[in-house]
């Protein structure tokens, strides 16, 4: 899901686009690419995992029966849950706002008693059901939901018309409809039949199945055989066109897309929609073949200020391309394999997030660099903060854009780079094939299994700095080339020490001398760690990570001369150095300069020759040291690298 809020200035966001209006008409530029964020002050007080309700008990089925005007914000009918018992259980417990009215629950034919407090509606059953027997209850309700989280059961109006839809991400559900408001049990069978007056139209979940005249309304069957999780159940009711974009998937085959449209805006959808074919066919290729097949996908035009990927039918604001291309990556991570724990919530932003950037790598390679620098923008404008979501009872932490969205989907971006693409892109095949989270639910420990699997590594230390950990690194280059003997000293900071002091990651570097270049991968491990690459030529220019592959900011490259010291009139020369470093001063100069290592610890003393001396490296090991001197009674520190060659 997307709101308006996402991308690239500091806020928080859902798992849904919301779009700036300067921005719906926009052409395919580096800002058309942007989503400013927006803060959110909904924040709900429930617990991690949704509710422990009904734990004793499985869904099987739903058959939901709804009454809906898009002109009455209220909402009536019968749900019919069709369940297994996992132990002999008494009673039944279902999630349900104490601002609904429950008229009558019946079981078996008959009336059953039940209570209604804290919005959880408990059930008593006559006889104990026992394990493994199939079941079903009745309850019948009416009543005006609350608007909580990011709405629940919405009204707005569009040209004069108005609209009904829902959107129950993380809570909402049992704001209008009873139910379990689970992460760890999917409804494997959903029917939903919504009577409305017949100037509307129902979109929902599944497969159409039938619509039907009653006077002067019509009934809409929408029926799902797909596992579906209880907060991705919507409905969307208007006065929608409808009309189908096709997907080829192969001989003689194709996947329809069904879109509702306010009429107003048909020939502009009509227009934008057919984007979505490239996208599908490039996850399919990238990932598994679309999930849902048997049923369709979709998109309903709809009030909020973004989209929500409710499964099969994502209802969105608009055609904007990104938008369109993170709802649809939802449909592979979010609804086909959903997070067990919004604790996870990565699992489906940020995987989504990086699905749409992989449409700008393959799709518009043009604006591929400027994703990745703006995700960096974003997620380094503030030093701390966790992709794991720390305080699941607040939305805005939950749906947080610069740490759910962007730093996890940059953690993927990084653990490709690691890994190296086959990898990478087997191991999220095998994830989302993964028979025991297939149609399901997973954490992030069978994520990094699957990624330990198909790469042959162990990522604890990576999923400890970059999942689990906070901040992001700083990093520091020296560089010297004697003949194209090239050594290169890479030193770091953290910008929150405290959680993670060092960043092991692989550094990519970049060489050129104008006509030749090359890229080399330094394995860092150590602060202040040296390495030496022979060239067949004599490189001039050096860039740090020219690709963006690592998450960081504030970095240096030195050539030469330190620049730093350079600029307070003090010349440092070569630095890095092979075999000697001259040190010059060009206004007041010390009587002597110490060398000191990291520690502080004096090595040698140097007297000064007028304002020049000269430090041999001969008996210096390769490592980094200080130099210390007193100008007026005022201490001075600078540092040099010794990269002596390696025989």
């Amino acid at each position: 899901m997307l709101n308006n809020s996402r991308f690239i200035k500091s806020g928080t966001i859902f798992l849904i686009y919301i779009l700036l209006p300067l921005l719906i008409n926009a052409q395919k530029s580096n800002s058309y690419y942007k989503i400013a964020e927006l803060e959110r002050d909904a924040a709900i007080d429930r617990s991690n995992s949704a509710t422990t309700t009904g734990d004793n008990y499985d869904i099987k089925a739903i058959r939901s029966n709804w009454n809906v005007n898009p002109s009455v914000v209220e909402i009536g009918g019968c749900v019919t849950t069709f369940y297994e018992p996992k132990t002999i259980i008494t009673s039944l417990e279902f999630d349900l706002s104490n601002s609904l009215t429950v008229d009558s629950v019946i079981w078996r034919n008959g009336n059953r008693g039940f209570s209604h407090v804290g919005d959880v509606l408990t059930i008593g059953l006559p006889t104990p059901i026992l394990p493994g027997t199939l079941d079903s209850i009745s309850i019948y309700y009416h009543g005006v939901p609350p608007s909580t989280g990011f709405g629940s059961f919405n009204h707005t109006a569009h040209a004069g018309s108005d609209i009904i839809w829902t959107l129950s991400e993380p809570y909402g559900a049992s704001d209008w409809w009873p139910c379990k408001n689970s992460l760890t049990d999917k409804i494997d069978s959903l029917d939903i039949f919504v009577r409305t007056p017949s100037i509307n139209k129902v979109a929902s979940n599944g497969l159409l199945i039938d619509e039907v005249v009653d006077g002067a309304d019509k009934i809409y069957h929408w029926k799902s055989n797909y596992p579906i999780a209880t907060y991705l159940v919507a409905i969307a009711v208007t006065n929608y066109e409808v009309y189908n974009d096709y997907v080829p998937m192969g001989p003689n085959d194709s996947l329809q897309v069904m879109n509702f449209v306010y009429p107003e805006d048909l020939s502009s959808w009509q227009a934008g929609t057919p984007d979505i074919i490239s996208t599908i066919q490039l996850f399919d290729s990238l990932l598994i073949p679309y999930p849902f097949k048997e049923e369709k996908y979709g998109h309903a035009q709809f009030g909020w200020g973004g989209g929500m990927e409710h499964q099969t039918m994502t209802f969105v604001i608009n055609t904007w391309h990104p938008l369109l291309a993170h709802e649809c990556a939802h449909q592979w991570f979010g609804d086909h394999v959903t997070t067990g724990s919004w604790e996870d919530i990565w699992l489906n932003e940020g995987f989504a997030t990086y699905m749409e950037g992989l449409t700008e790598q393959y799709l518009f390679p043009n604006d591929w660099y400027s994703w990745k620098s703006d995700k960096i923008v974003n997620i380094t404008s503030a030093p701390a903060g966790s992709v794991l979501c720390d305080d699941t009872t607040n939305i805005n932490r939950i749906f947080s854009g610069r740490l759910t969205y962007n730093k996890g989907a940059y953690l993927l971006h990084m653990l490709r780079w690691q890994i190296g693409d086959s990898a990478f892109f087997q191991g999220l095949r095998n994830y989302l094939n993964d028979p025991l989270i297939a149609g399901g639910f997973a954490r992030t420990s069978q994520f990094k299994s699957h990624m330990e699997l198909s790469s042959g590594q162990s990522l604890t230390t990576f999923f400890n700095q970059w999942y689990n950990g906070e901040g992001y690194p700083s990093y520091s280059v020296f560089w010297s080339n004697n003949n194209g003997n090239v050594f290169i000293q890479l030193d770091q900071t953290t910008s929150d020490p405290t959680s993670v002091s060092f960043f092991e990651m692989p550094v990519p570097i970049y060489l050129s001398n104008g006509i030749e270049d090359t890229i080399v991968v330094c394995n860092h491990s150590s602060n202040g760690q040296i390495f030496n690459f022979q060239l067949s030529f004599n490189p001039t220019q050096v860039v740090f990570d020219p690709e963006l592959w690592i998450l960081s900011n504030g970095n240096s490259v030195f050539t030469g001369t330190d620049e730093l010291s350079k600029s307070e009139g003090v010349s440092i020369y070569p630095n890095p150095a092979n075999e000697y470093v001259n040190i010059s001063f060009a206004n007041k100069f010390p009587a002597n300069i110490q060398l000191c290592d990291l520690t502080g610890r004096v090595i040698a003393n140097y007297p000064m020759n007028d304002n020049k001396a000269k430090i041999e490296c001969s008996k210096l090991s390769n490592q980094t040291y200080l130099l210390q001197y007193f100008i007026d009674n005022k201490p001075y520190t600078k540092k040099i690298v010794v990269c002596k060659a390696i025989k």
